[in-house]
């Protein structure tokens, strides 16, 4: 569990690092426009919804690999649910990447 509160500190901070070494110049503006919170806070949603749908994806194909390790007759019935599952998953991933960029003012 230490080594995953590590691992997701250094992505936190590897996200946060760039952007302000890049752009200087332009950090008054955006902090005088109240943009510089909201763009941290558009980095931060978009690594929990990819997080999240990482390890929901995870968790749906260990129970159908699981499932089909327990009865190999079952995987034509699983394949497709499975699938559309995991379709399902990566568009809500998806949609909060384009609400967090929104957010962030560049849409």
């Amino acid at each position: 569990m230490k080594r995953f509160v590590n691992l997701v500190a250094a992505a936190a901070l590897m996200s946060v690092v760039p952007a302000t070494a890049f752009a200087q110049e332009h950090a008054a503006a955006a902090v005088a426009e109240g943009r510089g919170l909201i763009g941290l806070a558009a980095a931060i949603a978009m690594g929990i919804a990819a997080l999240g749908g990482t390890m929901a994806q995870g968790k749906a194909v260990t129970s159908a690999l699981d499932s089909i390790g327990r009865n190999p007759g079952a995987a034509g019935k699983l394949f497709l649910p499975m699938i559309l599952g995991l379709a399902f998953i990566e568009s809500l991933v998806v949609v909060s990447f384009v609400v967090a960029y929104g957010l962030s003012g560049n849409l």
